[in-house]
């Protein structure tokens, strides 16, 4: 079973993007964290009463992923929870699915890990999945 759980945005400045959505939009901050693997960081956040959490995904100079910024085209990807990563991933690679990142584990500042993977879709956007 796959199910949507959120959606990460590229942005030009972390700390900025954080202040606007907490201060201006009242929404929480609920974790942040470094990935090595993409040379990037992400921040989670989400407003009072919403299940759906916005991820916020910025990209250091020399990652593969850091292209230019253009305004409306700040989407980064869409994050789908699975509850097998390897068995989902081989099923979609078995039909045909491109696969943009094989698994990797990921650590936040709170401690806690995951196992992520991206696919993309027939137009390109990138789909986490993640257990």
């Amino acid at each position: 079973m796959m199910k949507l759980e959120y959606i990460g945005i590229r942005v030009i400045n972390m700390d900025e993007s954080i202040r606007f959505y907490t201060e201006l939009l009242g929404m929480k901050l609920l974790d942040r964290a470094k990935i090595p693997t993409t040379k990037g960081e992400t921040a989670a956040l989400q407003s009072p009463g919403s299940q759906l959490v916005l991820e916020f995904n910025y990209y250091e100079d020399g990652s593969p992923f850091a292209t230019p910024y253009e305004a409306g085209e700040g989407l980064d990807h869409l994050g789908f929870k699975v509850d097998d990563l390897k068995a989902t991933l081989e099923i979609l690679r078995g039909k045909g699915v491109r696969v943009a990142l094989e698994p990797f584990e990921e650590t936040s500042e709170k401690g806690t890990t995951g196992t992520l993977a991206f696919v993309q879709d027939p137009n390109g956007i990138w789909i986490e999945l993640y257990q």
